[in-house]
């Protein structure tokens, strides 16, 4: 019987704390994203993606020579992650693309509804049964977007749909369903290799499919403010090494289901940090929003541990 972590014995309670203390550690991190983001203010969201992935890459590839780090491993990891690297610059370019189009609320709506594609992919690819726990979790987290966004702009505009409007909704969840698909390659392919190798390649070839597109586009990479290189120097380190690999380094240790809910607390830290460096307020529908997202991360991390075959 699957039990819940905190009934688990000391030693397998301390590997759990531990982890969730590094996921925690990772939601943190990329709470920051949005705050680096809205400073570079004079530069496309494509191109801000792409010097974070790119900055990100370049580092690990330092490093990952510097330790010696060989990347000839299984074809099928080989391919898989290098999947993952572009479903996770899939889903910046679709989710960036469309806040041009919809309104901010009914993308972060649409955006957030990873969680169900996880829980559908993972109980028919990867074969996990989904326990109440983290459906339960799932609807109380969509819930709590909902009221959070519906509190942000108004019900109104979650619910007023034009042509315009709903080519950027279909963007926006088109981004979920590649986010879900680079959790649930991350999840597979972590089984066997180790984190440094993983997010090496996928950071990379996420970095060479944003420039690439970037190139297409006609986007220019200079030209912009001093400044603003400095914060996406900031997006690499803090967000993308340390937030994303530590979501990569967890998916090892707990269900995809689990880690997609718990992602979703990026918005209660953001709005957070919103407040303390812009002055943001915080509504009511907000507070209530984040009090959902926040319990249904609780309810989740019950049945968060995976099973080890």
């Amino acid at each position: 019987m699957d039990t819940p972590w905190w009934t688990s014995d000391a030693g397998d309670m301390k590997y759990m704390v531990r982890t969730i203390t590094i996921l925690s550690v990772g939601i943190i991190s990329i709470s920051f994203a949005a705050i680096f983001v809205r400073f570079c203010d004079d530069v496309p969201a494509i191109m801000i993606a792409a010097y974070r992935l790119g900055v990100a890459s370049i580092i690990l590839l330092v490093f990952s020579r510097i330790r010696g780090v060989s990347f000839r491993i299984p074809r099928k990891d080989l391919l898989l992650s290098i999947a993952g690297g572009v479903f996770l610059g899939l889903h910046f370019i679709f989710w960036i693309t469309s806040l041009k189009y919809t309104s901010v609320a009914s993308s972060v709506v649409l955006v957030t509804t990873n969680p169900i594609f996880v829980g559908i992919f993972s109980y028919f690819i990867l074969k996990e049964r989904q326990h109440r726990e983290i459906i339960v979790g799932t609807i109380l987290c969509l819930i709590g977007s909902v009221v959070i966004a519906a509190g942000d702009s108004g019900i109104h505009s979650l619910i007023l749909l034009d042509e315009k409007a709903l080519v950027g909704d279909v963007f926006a969840l088109v981004g979920a369903v590649m986010a879900s698909a680079y959790l649930l390659t991350g999840s597979r392919v972590r089984e066997s290799l180790d984190i440094l190798t993983y997010i090496t390649i996928v950071y990379t070839t996420s970095a060479i499919f944003l420039a690439g597109v970037s190139l297409l586009m006609g986007i220019s990479f200079t030209g912009y403010r001093s400044s603003s290189y400095m914060y996406m120097i900031l997006l690499a380190v803090i967000p993308q090494l340390v937030g994303h690999t530590s979501i990569n380094w967890a998916l090892k240790h707990l269900r995809a289901g689990m880690i997609a809910i718990s992602i979703l607390g990026e918005a209660i830290g953001a709005t957070i940090l919103a407040y303390l460096f812009f002055g943001e307020t915080v509504s009511t529908p907000q507070i209530a929003g984040m009090a959902l997202i926040f319990t249904a991360i609780i309810i989740a991390s019950r049945k968060g541990k995976k099973i080890q075959g």
